[in-house]
């Protein structure tokens, strides 16, 4: 991917990511900020769903969803992470209007997990832990916005039960810098992104927005959760052409 066709439109993460791009040219790269993204240890939910079937789908937003896919497409069990809008209408689904951070729509990431292999209890668990930071209102990191938001869209009533109910139990811990953020939505649409945004992370592991905000996650997911991880994610594009 080019360097002109690979920096997003969004004026704040562009400024973000081309400030990076002049300093890796220096060899002056920054090592992630302290307390941006940091990963924290954490408790499992008190307790989980009892989901019935081989296939489920979690809906979540935690900020550039780059770096939230490549979380969960490193997940066992997870069958598919697609990077995509929800939140707003149909017509504004799209990065270019997005961006606007008027169009009700967060950077969401579809996961379509098997329940036998892993929990929706355990996605949340990652989702908080170190997919991103809970406790910052309407960004991530350098990208700023409603867009960023830190939200869950859950599929059904006992989702958005188990999700408020660890939530609170997190805030009680006092683990975090601050209370969680993450607003429960209701569910209306999902609309994959733009092709060009699935498996970024992956298809683009020395792009200095990716050195600096999303590897370190990558590593963090390694680090907490050993037994969820897995070194070969699984890429939309793959599951497209086959």
């Amino acid at each position: 991917m080019s360097l002109q066709s690979a920096v997003p439109a969004n004026p704040g993460r562009r400024r973000a990511v081309m400030s990076l791009v002049g300093l890796s040219l220096l060899g002056l790269l920054p090592r992630p900020v302290s307390g941006q993204e940091k990963p924290v240890v954490i408790p499992p939910p008190a307790r989980d769903l009892e989901e019935s079937g081989d296939t489920a789908v979690a809906l979540l937003a935690g900020g550039c969803f780059w770096g939230v896919q490549g979380v969960f497409q490193r997940v066992k069990g997870v069958r598919n992470a697609v990077s995509g809008y929800s939140g707003g209408a149909a017509e504004t689904a799209t990065y270019e209007l997005t961006t606007r951070g008027d169009t009700g729509h967060a950077e969401t990431v579809e996961v379509t997990y098997d329940p036998r292999v892993v929990s929706f209890g355990e996605l949340l668990h990652i989702f908080f832990s170190v997919a991103h930071n809970p406790t910052q209102l309407n960004y991530q990191g350098p990208d700023h916005g409603t867009q960023y938001r830190s939200a869950i869209f859950p599929m059904n009533e006992e989702q958005a039960e188990m999700a408020r109910g660890y939530i609170a139990q997190l805030d009680a811990t006092g683990l975090f810098e601050g209370p969680i953020v993450t607003t429960i939505e209701p569910f209306v649409a999902f609309y994959p992104a733009e092709q060009y945004h699935q498996d970024f992370l992956t298809l683009n592991p020395t792009w200095p927005y990716i050195v600096v905000h999303d590897l370190p996650k990558i590593a963090a997911l390694e680090r907490i959760f050993p037994e969820h991880f897995r070194a070969e994610p699984v890429l939309v594009g793959l599951l497209e052409e086959g």
